[in-house]
């Protein structure tokens, strides 16, 4: 049996507590059971996520695969759906899929994430074509994101309440005008959904390939915004977060066929919300301390270069 990495571990006890060490404690047996289910053998380490254990495998005569099993998460219900709709275009291919357990046979892509292999504006234009090969009609039955307009409305005005010095009034009301104006009536097209540069993989059928798509109907220029906080670490450290971020939104916007000024207004939502939620919950990378208030100060900056003067 596979032997579940102690990070992984950690972090999903951390996070799910006694569901999670439940969870943790069938999953060699489970990995086990479904790789006897889909002919296939081990044939790696042993890799996560955030929520998913992923496994390299090999079945006779096939191509390379890998085995993902995910924690049962909301956000993640969708993932085969998208995958199935896209069918290898500008993604991984799905090739088995167990919804009862969460789990899904994909094409093998390398382990290299844009991040790690390109730089400057090629991040952004890669990021972009990648964006404009996955716009299809999205299926019945996956979530729309205009449904959480009236969410995303109560939670700022709620956000504003609970933290009232922590954004300009400015950028708070540009936030709230998006919602107001654009998230209510969304196309049903496929969207990624988290189209961050650990997102999207080089890979030997194409030159990169997008994995982990949330799966979700909506505005295609709703996943510049996650791209764009993805990218602002990176930009901050090389002391141009400002003229970095613009770049960025030009480059992603040009290759993905989208209007600037939309896919601008979507990223300073995002970066609105991300400024609250950083001060309620934390980020998954720093929940307290000097980095969390590192990453707080970033995102209070994204949201100011991002609102319109």
């Amino acid at each position: 049996m596979i032997q579940v990495p102690e990070a992984f571990a950690r972090l999903t006890l951390d996070r799910e507590g006694a569901a999670g060490a439940a969870w943790l404690a069938e999953l060699p047996a489970r990995v086990q059971a479904l790789a006897e289910c889909w002919d296939c053998t081990v044939d790696g380490d042993v890799l996560h996520g955030g929520v998913a254990l992923v496994v390299p495998v090999q079945r006779e005569q096939a191509v390379p695969a890998v085995l993902k099993v995910s924690f049962p998460h909301p956000d993640n219900r969708f993932e085969p759906d998208a995958l199935a709709a896209w069918g290898g275009r500008g993604a991984v291919m799905l090739l088995e899929r167990d919804d009862g357990r969460l789990a899904m046979l994909l094409e093998r892509a390398r382990p290299t994430t844009l991040a790690q292999a390109a730089a400057g504006d090629e991040v952004a234009t890669i990021a972009g074509h990648i964006s404009r090969r996955l716009s299809v009609p999205a299926p019945a039955g996956l979530p729309r994101l205009q449904e959480r307009a009236g969410a995303w409305a109560e939670q700022l005005r709620q956000d504003a309440a609970d933290f009232p010095d922590a954004l300009p009034p400015r950028l708070v009301q540009a936030a709230q005008a998006t919602v107001r104006e654009l998230a209510h009536q969304q196309p049903d097209t496929l969207l990624h959904g988290d189209l961050n540069t650990r997102n999207i993989l080089a890979a030997a059928r194409e030159p990169w390939l997008a994995v982990d798509p949330k799966g979700w109907a909506g505005d295609r220029a709703y996943d510049c915004g996650t791209l764009t906080k993805s990218r602002s670490v990176v930009l901050a450290e090389q002391g141009d977060l400002a003229n970095g971020i613009r770049r960025t939104i030009d480059a992603f916007t040009a290759a993905a066929e989208l209007d600037r000024e939309r896919a601008r207004r979507w990223a300073q939502l995002g970066a609105v919300q991300a400024a609250y939620g950083g001060r309620r919950r934390g980020f998954r990378r720093a929940r307290h301390g000097v980095e969390l208030a590192r990453l707080i100060a970033l995102v209070d900056e994204l949201a100011h270069i991002l609102t319109a003067p």
